[in-house]
């Protein structure tokens, strides 16, 4: 099925406004201070918040 009109530029670049990439938050670790994602374990330590710490296995 075909749009009965055609929808002109601005509606177009409306539609499309939220589209746009966003920046990746990141933060730093408190444990060794490397670039993490926020509410996530850290790669490098592990670690998440006091008293929590994953262990991490190196995979070869």
């Amino acid at each position: 099925m075909l749009p009965v009109q055609r929808q002109t530029r601005t509606q177009g670049r409306k539609r499309r406004s939220h589209d746009a990439l966003k920046p990746v938050h990141v933060a730093s670790c408190p444990n060794c201070g490397s670039a993490r994602l926020p509410h996530t374990a850290c790669n490098e330590c592990g670690y998440v918040r006091p008293g929590l710490k994953l262990s991490l296995s190196k995979e070869d």
